[in-house]
């Protein structure tokens, strides 16, 4: 069975620093780009950040450029999203997200949210809050 499981959430001050981690099961990180998804209250689901099944290639919001770090370990089947200089616009719940292919474009991976795109498999989501 293929499972998304989200950890690392929290609550922590603005300028902060938290690791999210995206458990992968029952599927591999050579076969399936992973994406970072977040929703804050009130507010569409939008990309943060995605990573590339086939070459690691990765993208990212231009909201979180040179703040958020996303990476893999395919030996633990683990995609992580460092996140830094947090700020309280970053509050949201997290999701990542797998999607089968290997020459799928991050971009276009990460901003497919936006028409409803039906990725194959979600985790159910971690909460993030940073205080001001």
């Amino acid at each position: 069975e293929e499972q998304l499981v989200e950890s690392g959430g929290g609550l922590v001050q603005a300028g902060g620093s938290l690791r999210l981690s995206c458990a992968v099961s029952g599927l591999s990180l050579n076969e399936y780009s992973i994406g970072w998804f977040r929703q804050a209250p009130g507010k569409e689901r939008e990309g943060v950040s995605c990573i590339s099944s086939s070459d690691g290639s990765t993208y990212y919001e231009d909201a979180v450029k040179g703040r958020f770090t996303i990476s893999r370990d395919i030996a633990k089947s683990t995609v992580y999203l460092q996140m830094n200089s947090l700020e309280p616009e970053d509050t949201a719940v997290y999701y990542c997200a797998a999607e089968a292919g290997r020459d799928i474009n991050m971009k276009n991976m990460c901003l497919a949210i936006q028409r409803n795109y039906e990725y194959d498999f979600w985790g159910r989501g971690t909460q993030v809050t940073v205080s001001s």
